[in-house]
């Protein structure tokens, strides 16, 4: 390729990228708000440690669903009307949230809302994926994950401010996500299609019209010619199709990080902050103040990632989380078996950690990993795994905490972050600087 030739419209390709990645908002709002409403909802629906658990994992039971949408919606229809369609619903189940007047019809929202969250955590990185030059993707993908986080942190920046605003606060929390989704709404309507499903899809003129935006003619033609961008829409895409050879080695590593990023743990420390420093003596009103804390540091440590993720490499920084968790899961439950309230600054430099790594580069790789013909497919199988995870662990620590104490399951994972560490070593291939193409081959050509 001519680079001499090529000038990348870096300001077009942000704001591609950021309006995308507002779908991540919506992952980190939904994700947050959780832990400042459910000291509400405990007195509003009596909730005990088994309903504390399934009313956050009901948000991944509804991703999953969402995931498969995504893929099938995605690869049919093209990424756009997906993120629109998730934009939508989550705006209504915002709403349907804040009015809940039953445990179960706000559990049922909280479902549906993660449909919305689902099929946005799928299609917004894979969107991103697919538009944003090799040179500058890792970066751009980790937008997604800025905005997951500061989702997170203007949430609970919300929920400390209403914490004194009675007991129906938690609507309040709740309800406001609708302002996030309208903008994304609107967002999306601006969005050009994926210049990649656009080929997929047979419709060169118009990838080409959108590669010229980005790029320039000299830019389109290449990518149009490249071996990656050939592909057209002439059969489905099936499941049967992700267990060939040529794709099962990537789908097998994407859906053992995905795993390996909500085993790690660090999701129950986002998402049962109050349970966690209730258990060495902080008040409600410190407990809330400690999530706005978290939300600062993941902030910082996520800005760090962006810098360096297209200089280190999204290897190396995965290694230094899975080892890095590991250890101060060793302290931090030490800690908190000690009722020590010195396990706020561990659990803070986890946070730290966690969002310098394997926060955003997880779902770099899941975008970058898969070949174009199924990619669609494959990102949203990947990312189910996920958020089956993610229930499976948000859904298991109240019940451990209540039986074996805070601490506990900080030992258990810190084991999988050492068992992770290992996998990471042994399966994972650099990505840095190479097409989507090439990172595609790479899992069956070596």
């Amino acid at each position: 390729m001519n680079n001499d030739a090529i000038k990348i419209n870096n300001r077009f390709v942000f704001s591609m990228a950021f309006i995308s990645a507002l779908g991540g908002y919506l992952f980190g709002f939904d994700f947050a708000v959780i832990a400042g409403a459910l000291p509400f909802l405990r007195d509003q629906f009596s909730f005990n440690e088994y309903w504390d658990g399934f009313a956050t994992a009901s948000l991944a039971l509804g991703c999953v669903i969402g995931c498969l949408l995504a893929g099938n919606l995605s690869d049919k229809y093209g990424r756009k009307p997906g993120l629109l369609l998730a934009a939508a619903i989550f705006f209504l189940s915002s709403l349907a949230m804040a009015a809940a007047t039953s445990r179960d019809f706000f559990i049922a929202c909280r479902f549906i809302a993660g449909i919305g969250v689902g099929m946005a955590s799928t299609l917004s990185p894979l969107y991103i994926a697919e538009i944003a030059p090799s040179a500058t993707r890792g970066r751009m993908i980790a937008i997604n994950q800025l905005t997951i986080v500061l989702g997170i942190l203007i949430t609970n920046i919300v929920n400390y401010s209403l914490r004194n605003d009675g007991p129906d606060a938690w609507r309040w929390m709740v309800g406001l996500g609708a302002v996030p989704a309208a903008l994304f709404l609107a967002g999306v309507w601006w969005l050009p299609e994926s210049p990649r499903w656009l080929c997929k899809a047979g419709k060169n003129h118009q990838a080409y019209q959108v590669l010229s935006k980005i790029g320039g003619k000299t830019y389109a033609n290449n990518m149009l010619n490249s071996s990656g961008m050939q592909i057209t829409s002439e059969s489905k895409v099936r499941y049967s199709q992700l267990f060939h050879k040529a794709v099962l080695p990537a789908l097998l590593v994407g859906m053992g990080l995905a795993v390996f990023q909500q085993f790690c743990g660090i999701n129950v420390v986002f998402n049962f902050t109050t349970t966690i420093f209730a258990s060495i003596g902080f008040d409600q009103d410190d407990q809330l103040k400690q999530t706005v804390f978290i939300g600062i540091v993941n902030l910082l440590f996520t800005l760090l990632a962006m810098w360096q993720v297209d200089k280190i490499g999204r290897k190396p920084l995965m290694l230094f989380g899975a080892g890095g968790l590991s250890v101060l899961y060793l302290l931090s439950g030490f800690l908190l078996q000690q009722q020590s309230s010195a396990a706020a600054w561990t659990l803070l430099a986890a946070i730290g950690v966690y969002a310098m790594s394997l926060a955003p580069v997880t779902w770099i790789l899941i975008a970058e990993i898969f070949p174009t013909h199924v990619r669609g497919l494959a990102v949203s199988t990947a990312v189910v795994a996920l958020w089956l995870a993610y229930a499976l662990l948000v859904f298991t620590f109240p019940i451990l905490a209540s039986k074996l104490g805070t601490y506990t399951p900080f030992y258990l994972y810190a084991g999988i972050c050492a068992a992770g560490f290992i996998f990471i070593k042994m399966k994972v291939r650099e990505t840095k600087g190479k097409s989507l193409e090439e990172t595609g081959e790479s899992f069956f050509t070596h």
